[in-house]
């Protein structure tokens, strides 16, 4: 079900300029950009040739150097990005949930990238970037009674502003595991893709509960047995999440036409 007769385009794009020329949306500032800084030490540091290294992960210098520029552009983009994002929040009355930790770090996106190409031998360098939609991320929360309306608004806003759906994935409906939306856009100038994750306040709380257990069952160390275990327990926390009516219809709004 996509619920965008709730607001029209036309709507929305009035709704979007109103909100932006009211000065209703604070641009980025960049004292909070990126994620909270690593303590400094052996886990995560460049190495001498220039490459990087932390938790038994490795880059050589040429990977290195392009994870670097692809978080230069990252963080460029997100300049344009979060107006939008935090405007369509503002009209949907969303919550935006954790927004100084909108940009992934670098030795964040170290380890990603790391992790992909140890998983995927013969990969290269940039295709494990491509694959990589959460360098500049927010979290928008409504109460359950208002979820399912405000997704589709927000949703609405976003896609009037010119970002294409990249991915959709609506896991309400899972009988287990990881409960929420999350999207992925692309920004039209830019072209640099950005994930808007869609919470309730139980789905978020359970995702910061888990968080650590998925950090352990993805490492490249984990023994398949302990990453069921893992699951297992993730499984149980967010069986506990209601599910707000109508979350497990909800679709990308459609793509507006070009001309």
């Amino acid at each position: 079900m996509n619920l965008s007769t709730t607001l029209s385009r036309a709507a929305t794009a009035v709704a979007l300029a109103t909100a932006l020329g009211a000065g209703a949306v604070h641009g980025a500032t960049a004292a909070s950009w990126a994620d909270k800084p690593g303590k400094a030490g052996p886990l995560n540091k460049s190495a001498d040739d220039g490459g990087w290294s932390g938790e038994g992960l490795s880059l050589n210098a040429t990977d290195n150097a392009a994870v670097d520029a692809f978080y230069d552009r990252a963080k460029s983009a997100e300049q344009t990005i979060s107006p939008q994002v935090q405007a369509a929040a503002r009209i949907s009355g969303a919550e935006v949930i954790g927004f100084d930790h909108r940009l992934k770090s670098p030795d964040s996106l170290k380890r990603k990238v790391a992790t992909s190409l140890l998983e995927h031998p013969g990969e290269g360098v940039n295709e494990a970037l491509a694959e990589i939609k959460d360098s500049v991320r927010y979290t928008l929360q409504w109460p359950d009674g208002r979820y399912t309306q405000g997704v589709a608004i927000a949703s609405e806003v976003l896609s009037s502003w010119g970002n294409d759906t990249v991915k959709w994935s609506n896991t309400w409906a899972r009988g287990k595991g990881y409960k929420a939306i999350n999207s992925a856009w692309r920004e039209p100038r830019s072209r640099h893709p950005f994930e808007v994750q869609f919470h309730t306040p139980q789905s978020k709380h359970a995702q910061e509960v888990t968080h650590k257990l998925y950090e352990e069952q993805r490492l490249p160390t984990t023994s398949a047995e302990r990453a069921r275990e893992l699951q297992a327990q993730q499984d149980a926390i967010f069986a506990a999440v209601p599910v707000p009516a109508g979350a497990d219809q909800l679709t990308a709004p459609e793509t507006l036409p070009v001309g």
